[in-house]
């Protein structure tokens, strides 16, 4: 055998060796999408705080399969069109075998389309506009509930606890805010109780004194915000600042301290009620995985468990049928259920939570919010 001959016998040799180590420790790669920039970033870190900190709890715990969990980054920025882009990227570009997210209600219905047409799972962590799940695509899940959940709960607040007779309604137009208005707003009716003023704002905007004139001119005792903390941090303190005591309700989407930045201060804040799951923070099953957050010096507010859930819930699916084939995951999602952060999770056949678990909540005067007994 000649010199080289053998030089490329030992040379192929070598190229296999490194291929077959190569395949023996790919990484299972999972993009995390959300709003990174923009006026939503808050919710982008909660998620990424979320997933990062899971995927190093399971790697350490032996992968997926054997395999290393490597995250990758969608920054959507609250943005449909944002979305649809990052939604290809991260099918395309980044391979991912699955995605948490995304944030957005109106940016997670098209991107969900594209990950479900090329056969990837998706869980998002926050979305809860009850179209998402309703479309008949398979591989798309949550890990938080629906707005017709939600406004079932926050109606039913206003009306008994609250007392209200007047009720305004506002919206900032988007699937998520209106959908959550809209969804609150029919069990107000269904309860006898129709509203005094139903108006929607634009996103971004920060000067609503024109609409607190309407509000106040409603005699409203009750405003309810369908929206995210930008756009509700400045309403209600415009409403305090001139005179509008009537109690501030919203959902989901305010759950971050940035609202009381953008309301300017707690003294704005204090006593403004939100709906959300059951604080997971409470939660023995995340107790272990809350005091490695805040020994690193993070606060897991908001959705940042919900993200962590999520992707305990696609690890357990690829580990439960030896591979990460989409759709053959997101049959087992739906005939199994998931030991997670939040406790026992399982699906029905649409990708929804079979239970849902909101409650109200409460912000103090040091601009915490509180579970409601």
């Amino acid at each position: 055998m000649s010199k080289i001959y053998r030089k490329g016998i030992l040379a192929l040799a070598i190229g296999s060796a490194f291929t077959l180590s190569s395949l023996a420790h790919a990484d299972v790669v999972i993009g995390v999408a959300g709003p990174f920039t923009g006026a939503s970033a808050a919710y982008g870190e909660q998620f990424w705080k979320g997933a990062t900190q899971a995927a190093a709890d399971i790697n350490a715990a032996g992968g997926i399969n054997g395999e290393k969990i490597k995250l990758v980054q969608g920054d959507d920025a609250c943005e449909p069109k944002q979305a649809v882009a990052v939604a290809n990227r991260l099918v395309d570009s980044e391979k991912v075998k699955a995605v948490i997210g995304h944030f957005c209600s109106s940016n997670t219905m098209p991107a969900s389309e594209i990950y479900d047409e090329a056969g990837i799972i998706s869980i998002t962590p926050a979305s809860t506009n009850p179209k998402i799940t309703e479309r008949g695509l398979t591989g798309v899940f949550r890990m938080c509930g629906r707005d017709d959940q939600q406004g079932i709960v926050a109606g039913d607040y206003i009306v008994d606890t609250l007392k209200a007779k007047k009720v305004a309604i506002i919206h900032d137009k988007d699937t998520y805010g209106q959908g959550l208005a809209d969804a609150t707003k029919a069990q107000l009716n269904k309860r006898g109780v129709k509203e005094v003023l139903y108006e929607g704002l634009t996103r971004g905007e920060k000067d609503f004194n024109s609409l607190v004139t309407k509000i106040r001119a409603s005699g409203a005792d009750v405003v309810y915000f369908g929206g995210l903390h930008p756009e509700a941090g400045p309403l209600v303190r415009q409403m305090r600042e001139q005179g509008v005591t009537a109690k501030f309700v919203s959902g989901d989407g305010i759950v971050s301290a940035d609202l009381v930045t953008t309301a300017g201060g707690a003294q704005y804040t204090k006593g403004v009620l939100m709906t959300f799951g059951a604080d997971p923070l409470q939660n023995p099953a995340g107790k272990t995985v809350v005091e490695t957050l805040r020994k690193s010096g993070y606060e897991p507010e908001g959705y940042t468990l919900y993200s962590y859930a999520s992707l305990q819930a696609v690890a357990a699916a690829f580990n439960g049928i030896k591979g990460t084939d989409g759709a053959k995951a997101a049959e087992w999602l739906k005939s199994h259920s998931v030991n997670t952060v939040l406790g026992e999770k399982s699906w029905d056949s649409k990708g929804d939570l079979k239970v849902s678990d909101y409650v109200m909540y409460e912000w103090d005067d040091k601009g915490k919010y509180h579970q409601l007994p």
